[in-house]
């Protein structure tokens, strides 16, 4: 991350974070579903923890799926530093997007 992500503290912008792990656990819950079939946010919550740096720090979001259903999927998700270290957890809920109705 550089510091084109930076808020004015100096450290990067937890919106980062939240688009990492939106896309991360939305990814996630979309490996649920069969071809054709879309989903998109519903609810979305972020705990940030530690601020993350601006000196070119990589990080990684994963996401797990805890629930994938015939209308909403729900699944949890995790930002890390490259040493493993948490900067942010999210859980989210997902609208399924069927085509059949």
């Amino acid at each position: 991350m550089g510091t084109h992500f930076a808020n004015p503290l100096g450290t990067i912008h937890g919106g980062i974070a939240a688009t990492l792990l939106d896309s991360a656990m939305g990814c996630a819950v979309h490996t649920t579903l069969p071809a054709g079939v879309g989903c998109t946010t519903l609810e979305l919550k972020v705990n940030d923890i530690h601020a993350a740096r601006v000196d070119g720090q990589t990080l990684v979001a994963e996401g797990t799926v805890l629930r994938a259903g015939r209308r909403t999927a729900t699944a949890e998700g995790k930002v890390l530093d490259e040493q493993g270290k948490l900067i942010a957890h999210a859980t989210t809920t997902c609208m399924i997007l069927r085509t059949d109705g």
